[in-house]
């Protein structure tokens, strides 16, 4: 018990850090089971943006990349990646997966850390098994997501951990803690800076109304101004250095004169490298959400947060189960944190995280996570202090069986959460293909989703991925995709050569504005009506471009076609577009009776929809042969109808749509093959995916 006692805190570190590992595993054991996430021998990842730390990675272990692809080469995930590929004898792809697991689990370690300051304990070590398991946390920190958020929230709980330090022990090394877990986290990942910035503030408010004469809470808040400002990583290093050597060596000489005169110059350092520049950029993109992209002067574009899920404002419901798994454990661990600064008035410094974390129910379900490890201590305090109050006997294993009951609806969320890789195996193939074929400074085209790992597995260029995808970057891709094949391949060229163009001649990305300067364009009408037009002279060309056509596209292509679907001088929407896909269907008396209320007529020339009937232009049944080649049924009904009927036999899909739809390049070129008479070429024709070349 004496050896217990002694290593308590190391203990329950690993206790708790193996527990929140072996439960990110379990996906790995799923995931393993099938081939379609597999490529090189392992499991791909299954978020988005990854596939850009990974590009970033690959080029540096290469040596180099191309000048302007937008690699994230020396970005911090793709260099601690890098340097892992050297010392590890592990592949790329293996540490991708691996990552997150290992870095993530290190939440439990400042939490425990918090605890032990407290004098609370087992009340954290209780926290730290919930908070590393809750839903939202689990969710973006789990294998195969590799992504910055893996550290996200570890390194701002080292630097309140440092705070609450400093308040018990007033040592020097609390400054350390505090500026250079600061400093990691604005390294790590910029956004922090909002979060950085507020808790800064907040620590500030606490010792001018609680501890004002307290010098080392000043003192810390210059470390922590320091640690913030947007000066070079080296010199806030130096200037953290440098501060702490004074404090250490030369305490003597700060007065209160010193100490003004250093607060003055650490915050004209803040003003002067940034200041409040990006908490603003922060509101405006998650808080206000303008329909219009007005970053151009001239234009107005679709804003892409109001098409991401995951900004999307969600009910108590879901909030409540982010955060804590159940509702029930989130509002004990409310009231916890409630009691926890009753009795520990420091801990006011976490309300900037609780505070993120309660934005999510305006500014999208991202926010959850900020809020998951403070509630999660309010709870673990508040078990403890209820138990204690009662004089419950037995009162570790009482603490036990709520503990475990209160983990079961995270668990249950980690066995049935099971998303798959971000691409298939199949999918991956045809990049791989295309990355033979295609120079690397060729443009692959296709919608943002996919434009990381189109770097990452073919080494072309694209014109907008995960982080370049403003609405004004969106639209022409949109356009291009929607438009039919001859407007399509004009915008495309003219995409692609402006957007090279941009890269020397400066012009802030907006391409629309120059395109319509050098074609002497007075109205953008005329622009668009004439790119429909077969004497319209794209610009010359400079490169390959291809077109990426998946079929899992097809189930947001409505929501491709709103970024070109307004009138970009006044922002206004135009009507939302007729495209529906059924894959669960039953033959009845009156017809097929698709899943969302539509029925086909046994005949296939009409379809009734909230009780009107609406007659088919044509119907089309499209089938692949023995040798993979696409054969087409086609029955011409009315031509004066507005409606479309494709049933894709082979993957067992109707899709319904209007003309406008229907004449679309993705239409055309991805469920019809029809080529021929287009400036498009084959290139890679599979079920899963299909590209084109652009003849011109």
């Amino acid at each position: 018990m004496q050896l217990l006692n002694r290593y308590q805190i190391s203990i329950f570190i690993i206790i708790a850090y193996l527990f929140a590992l072996l439960c990110r595993m379990e996906w790995v054991l799923w995931a393993g089971g099938y081939s379609d996430f597999i490529w090189n021998n392992q499991l791909m990842i299954s978020t988005n943006d990854g596939y850009a730390y990974a590009e970033g990675a690959r080029d540096m272990i290469a040596g180099f990349h191309q000048p302007n692809d937008l690699s994230y080469y020396g970005t911090p995930l793709s260099t601690l990646t890098f340097l892992l590929c050297k010392v590890l004898p592990f592949s790329l792809e293996t540490i991708m997966v691996y990552l997150s697991i290992f870095l993530a689990s290190l939440i439990v370690v400042p939490m425990i850390l918090i605890g032990k300051e407290f004098g609370h304990v087992k009340e954290f070590f209780v926290a730290s098994l919930l908070a590393s398991i809750a839903n939202s946390y689990y969710n973006r920190t789990m294998a195969g997501y590799y992504d910055t958020d893996m550290l996200v929230i570890v390194l701002p709980l080292f630097a309140i951990w440092g705070i609450i330090r400093l308040h018990f022990k007033g040592d020097l090394i609390s400054f350390l803690i505090i500026s250079l877990s600061m400093l990691a986290y604005n390294w790590w990942y910029p956004s922090s800076y909002t979060l950085c910035v507020a808790i800064t503030l907040f620590y500030a408010i606490y010792t001018v109304v609680l501890e004002r004469r307290n010098l080392k809470n000043y003192q810390a808040i210059l470390f922590m101004i320091l640690a913030i400002t947007a000066a070079p990583y080296a010199v806030r290093l130096g200037l953290i250095i440098a501060l702490f050597g004074l404090i250490y060596f030369r305490a003597n000489l700060l007065s209160v004169r010193v100490m003004i005169g250093l607060f003055v110059s650490v915050l004209a350092l803040f003003v002067i490298f940034g200041g409040l520049n990006p908490i603003w950029f922060q509101a405006k993109f998650y808080l206000f959400r303008s329909l219009g992209d007005s970053s151009s002067v001239s234009f107005y574009f679709y804003n892409v947060n109001q098409t991401i899920m995951e900004s999307g404002r969600i009910d108590l419901d879901l909030f409540t189960q982010r955060i804590s798994g159940h509702w029930s454990v989130f509002i004990a661990g409310v009231i916890g944190y409630v009691l926890l600064c009753f009795k520990f008035r420091i801990f006011l410094v976490a309300i900037p995280m609780i505070g993120l974390g309660f934005l999510a129910l305006k500014g999208g379900l991202r926010f959850t996570i900020y809020a998951v490890p403070i509630v999660a201590m309010g709870f673990g305090y508040l078990l403890y202090y209820l138990l204690k109050r009662a004089k419950i006997a037995k009162i570790n294993l009482i603490a036990f069986i709520i503990t475990v009951a209160a983990l079961i609806p995270s668990i249950v969320h980690i066995y049935y959460y099971k998303p798959s890789s971000v691409l298939f195996k199949t999918e991956v193939n045809v990049l791989d293909k295309l990355g033979k074929i295609a120079k690397r400074d060729d443009y692959t085209l296709a919608w943002w989703d996919y434009g990381y790992a189109i770097r990452y597995y073919s080494d072309t260029k694209t014109l907008i991925d995960g982080g370049k995808h403003l609405g004004r970057e969106n639209y022409a891709v949109s356009y291009a995709l929607t438009m039919p094949p001859l407007n399509s391949a004009n915008m495309a060229r003219l995409e692609v050569e402006y957007t090279e163009k941009g890269y020397t001649q400066n012009f802030g990305g907006k391409n629309l504005e120059q395109i319509l300067k050098d074609y002497n364009y007075i109205e953008l009408g005329e622009f668009l009506s004439d790119i429909k037009k077969e004497t319209f002279s794209p610009p010359l060309k400079s490169r390959d471009i291809y077109y990426f056509l998946p079929d899992r596209m097809m189930g947001i292509f409505p929501v491709v076609a709103k970024f070109s679907r307004l009138d970009l001088l006044n922002g206004k929407e135009w009507a939302e577009p007729f495209f529906v896909i059924a894959t669960n269907f039953a033959q009845t008396q009156n017809g097929i009776a698709l899943d969302n209320g539509i029925i086909i007529s046994n005949d296939a020339t009409h379809i009734e929809l909230g009780g009107q009937k609406f007659r088919v232009n044509s119907y089309i049944e499209t089938k692949y042969d023995e040798n993979m080649k696409l054969n087409k049924t086609i029955h011409n009904i009315d031509n004066l109808a507005d409606i479309y009927l494709i049933y894709m036999v082979d993957y067992g899909r109707f899709v319904i749509m209007d003309r406008e739809m229907f004449n679309s390049s993705y239409v055309q070129l991805f469920v019809l093959e029809n080529y021929a008479d287009t400036p498009f070429e084959p290139v890679i024709l599979e079920p899963a995916a299909k590209v084109y070349k652009l003849k011109r």
